[in-house]
């Protein structure tokens, strides 16, 4: 007669809480994806085209709604693309809560307003593209965080300040755009050492004193624009 095997109470109770504690982490993460949208949506004061007023709705999928795409594997929200899309509004905090986004761009809308600190959740960036916006205040430092990121794109907006030294700190980036803003002061040195990058472009500024002859390092670098500024040797 085969004997029967019966878990003890502990263990199943065990089991039971670790099911109920991995659904609810996996429900918890696409909710925090959905109202981390729907805060961003409420602060878009023009929609001209009624784009998110319309089709950004908890009636569907956050992974259905226009410019979002979720990953297959922990289905979350992995890119958001809103360019060309005619919209006003300010990037809020909440944003900081797709944790899993790696491609984020805004371009040619009309965005105003500094970057909030909580961005640097968003650890696995790899592009940025702010481009043609309102944006204003300094680059923080915390740029620096971005230890993926490939694109950082901030040219055409009202960015004010130093170039931030950290930004040398993005050892994978291949593209620096913030050409068209109100940056002053030097090229920070710590830009030669970005050994990936291909395109640097800082034109159209306020900088001034020497250019770092360290740029003179970037191997891989194939255009580089800094026209229109105070530069020496410029």
């Amino acid at each position: 007669m085969a004997k029967t095997c019966f878990l003890p109470p502990m263990f199943m109770l065990l089991l039971f809480v670790t099911f109920r504690a991995t659904l609810s982490k996996n429900s918890h993460n696409i909710t925090t994806d959905q109202s981390a949208l729907l805060v961003f949506k409420s602060h878009i004061s023009h929609d001209p085209h009624n784009l998110l007023a319309t089709n950004w709705s908890t009636s569907t999928s956050v992974c259905n709604w226009i410019g979002v795409t979720c990953g297959s594997k922990h289905h979350r929200v992995t890119a958001l693309n809103l360019s060309f899309m005619d919209l006003t509004g300010t990037i809020q905090p909440h944003l900081g809560n797709l944790s899993f986004l790696s491609s984020f761009s805004l371009r040619r809308n009309s965005f105003r307003g500094p970057l909030p600190v909580e961005l640097t959740n968003l650890r696995r960036l790899k592009y940025l593209n702010l481009g043609n916006n309102s944006f204003d205040g300094e680059i923080p430092s915390w740029f620096g965080y971005f230890a993926r990121l490939q694109r950082l794109l901030l040219y055409a907006n009202e960015f004010t300040g130093a170039i931030p030294s950290t930004i040398g700190n993005l050892s994978k980036l291949e593209k620096l755009s913030l050409f068209n803003n109100n940056f002053k002061g030097q090229i920070p040195t710590p830009i030669g050492s970005l050994s990936n990058l291909k395109w640097l472009y800082l034109d159209n500024n306020s900088l001034s004193g020497n250019i770092p002859i360290e740029i003179g390092n970037l191997t891989m670098l194939q255009e580089l624009e800094l026209e229109h500024n105070n530069l020496n040797g410029k």
